[in-house]
């Protein structure tokens, strides 16, 4: 079967980043866009639906060696695993935890300007799931009761240095958090 000829202008990202597909392949461009429009062909949900942004940041967290991928299971086993048999936690872990909480928001300071993105990126780890409210109030549901005051102080100790307060309520198995800028706390 012959070959169908498609011509095609780029603009000059595109242009440079076949460019630079093309020295890192060596392959020539044919082969280069070919294997470009086989693979969004067959990753053309992940492309088209806004994955495509989730799988990036996956891979950038992952492929940086500070996450890995862990089965909500062995998570859990792991806090049933620091709680007595009243589900207290045991204060060594709580110490240790506390201790990744409070690097963690020296790191926020530089990331995070509201509790909406903090919550989605939390989210997006799949410690809990958020859904927006009112203004400035979130829903945030957690797969355990271990996870929720788990997940619930560390929010609490990360945020301490982002330029807002958070308010939160805790029901059964969700939790209500309301960002407070310090001019609305007063």
């Amino acid at each position: 079967m012959p070959a169908e000829r498609v011509t095609v202008s780029l603009d000059d990202d595109t242009a440079a980043a076949l460019s630079n597909l093309t020295d890192r392949t060596g392959e020539g461009r044919s082969e280069v866009i070919r294997r470009a429009l086989a693979f969004y062909a067959a990753n053309f949900e992940a492309a088209s639906t806004g994955v495509g942004s989730n799988l990036a940041a996956y891979h950038r967290m992952l492929s940086g060696g500070e996450h890995v991928l862990l089965d909500i299971d062995f998570l859990h086993c792991f806090l049933d695993s620091v709680t007595d048999d009243d589900g207290n936690p045991d204060p060594a872990f709580v110490e240790a935890a506390d201790t990744v909480s409070d690097y963690h928001a020296r790191e926020y300071v530089d990331r995070f300007d509201d509790a909406g993105e903090l919550l989605e990126w939390l989210s997006f780890c799949g410690f809990l799931s958020v859904r927006a409210a009112e203004g400035d109030t979130y829903h945030i549901v957690f797969p355990s009761a271990e996870l929720r005051w788990f997940m619930t102080r560390f929010i609490e100790r990360s945020v301490r240095d982002l330029p807002f307060d958070l308010e939160i309520e805790e029901s059964v198995s969700k939790v209500l958090v309301t960002e407070r800028r310090p001019s609305e706390s007063a």
